[in-house]
């Protein structure tokens, strides 16, 4: 089993400065140089991944507040407004970031008339080690506890309790889908490539994680990211049959 390591804070003299929110600005920044470093080896212009970087940032930090606040706890909201605006206090969904994230891309690139395709699958290219990095920090504050297990991998909680720990499981995905993209890299793979990849393995991921979680909202059974997860794997689909008959 994994031991229970938590770290809230890292104390820098007077500075106080969040472990979560260091680790996705960390992800966030390797996600880009990645992404930016594909652009560069397939002629594109990197300067664009670098702005469109700020946009997506932006967005994705809205999107998951305000997919948290509808979706996940929307009764706390509603009795006091004032909540939603402190993010201090936790309370973003990663698929709610995602749905941010991708209307400012959209947006962006479409304003620049780039290739939405080429470019977003570029983009995609970087999310698994954003990811990756990004849920070291939902493991070091614990905010994604799970069902009670045995597995290998289960972290041992203050209480004596073996459970599964979502923010590492989903970091593992993140670092394992980094090493897979890094391999389709080598072999110059085309779009949109990791765009179907990413789409098709995470919302995978997603539907059968979520099952295991114990604080989600749950909707005829399902958590929100559950629903949204099959819409992604669809747009897998969807998008890889538009290229197929393209070919054609």
């Amino acid at each position: 089993m994994i031991p229970f390591i938590e770290l809230k804070t890292i104390a820098l003299g007077p500075l106080t400065i969040q472990a979560w929110g260091l680790m996705v600005a960390l992800g966030i920044l390797a996600g880009t140089i990645v992404a930016a470093r594909l652009a560069e080896r397939r002629g594109l212009d990197a300067s664009v991944v670098w702005d469109v970087a700020v946009w997506i940032t932006a967005a994705s930090m809205i999107g998951g507040r305000l997919f948290h606040v509808a979706f996940y706890d929307p009764g706390t909201y509603i009795a006091d407004p004032l909540q939603i605006f402190a993010i201090w206090k936790g309370g973003l969904s990663m698929f709610g970031g995602l749905v941010g994230a991708t209307i400012a891309a959209l947006w962006f690139l479409r304003r620049k008339k780039l290739d939405l395709l080429v470019y977003a699958d570029t983009l995609c290219h970087g999310l698994p080690i954003g990811i990756g990095i990004g849920r070291i920090g939902c493991f070091l504050i614990h905010d994604h506890p799970g069902t009670l297990t045995d597995f290998v991998l289960g972290a041992k909680f203050p209480d004596g309790s073996v459970r599964h720990d979502l923010g590492l499981y989903e970091s593992i995905y993140g670092f394992v889908l980094a090493i897979v993209f890094l391999a389709l890299a080598k072999r110059n793979a085309k779009p949109p490539t990791y765009l179907v990849v990413f789409l098709s393995t995470y919302g995978t991921f997603r539907f059968f994680a979520d099952f295991l979680r114990i604080v989600d909202a749950r909707y005829l059974g399902l958590t929100p990211a559950q629903y949204l997860s099959i819409a992604m794997v669809g747009l897998a689909i969807w998008i890889r049959q538009i290229k197929l008959s393209a070919r054609s």
